[in-house]
């Protein structure tokens, strides 16, 4: 593991704690234009330690394919130095633990550690560390396991930041999470029309509905044979 230090000459109030928000996979909760409730481990349920979850569920469920990329897309809406860490488990339960911190130099979120060669739970460490702001909204690809499934499983996305005072009840992290289900076969944009065979066009096939380019053929040579056929008639009966 390594240490991250966190890089800032003045630590600034504890009123100025930093925010992200999750857009991507979906949230399993409604944001605020800071992206709050996100304080309390592990999913951020709650900004305060008074009550374990004051969120209101979105039931958003983003389904991804076995093997691929997951595209976790965030706005850091207050900056702070740091960087982001992604998880998955099967429940909230089984997410990991914020990393350990260090404090130093009067700043209580002086160091954390970053693993670089995670493994499960934790998908990626160390994403997008940062000593100045986030300009936009970020992606992070992380790779899944290749034959991970999990039917509405929880991607678990914390970002640490240090020169920063510590967040009741989270500490130096921020935490947001997602329901997705890692599947098989997803359907793709670009991949077979969910028709089948048929609906493509091309394929010869027989019965009901899609379309044959066969059959577009035999008709047109059908409604020559008919105009053949009067054209001839008529030469006859003059």
């Amino acid at each position: 593991m390594k240490r991250f230090l966190a890089i800032g000459l003045v630590l600034v109030s504890s009123s100025a704690y930093a925010h992200f928000k999750l857009n991507a996979p979906a949230s399993m909760t409604v944001q605020d234009q800071y992206g709050s409730p996100q304080k309390s481990a592990p999913c951020g349920l709650s900004d305060t330690s008074a009550t374990a979850d004051n969120s209101t569920k979105t039931n958003a469920v983003t389904t991804v394919q076995t093997g691929s990329m997951l595209q976790v897309k965030i706005n850091e809406t207050i900056y702070h130095p740091g960087h982001y860490r992604v998880a998955i488990a099967q429940t909230m339960a089984g997410l990991p633990a914020d990393p350990p911190v260090t404090a130093g130099g009067g700043d209580p979120c002086d160091s954390t550690v970053i693993n670089p060669n995670p493994t499960m739970p934790v998908l990626a460490d160390g994403l997008l560390v940062h000593t100045s702001a986030l300009s936009g909204e970020q992606t992070m690809n992380v790779q899944l396991p290749a034959g991970f499934t999990c039917t509405n499983c929880v991607v678990q996305v914390i970002q640490y930041m240090g020169n920063h005072g510590i967040n009741n009840p989270g500490g130096c992290f921020y935490h947001h999470c997602a329901t997705v289900t890692i599947a098989d076969n997803v359907p793709t944009v670009d991949g077979p029309p969910l028709g089948g065979p048929d609906a493509a066009g091309g394929g010869g096939g027989g019965g009901g509905g899609g379309c044959s380019t066969t059959g577009g053929a035999a008709s047109l040579a059908g409604l020559f044979f008919m105009a053949l056929l009067v054209g001839t008639r008529r030469a006859r009966s003059r």
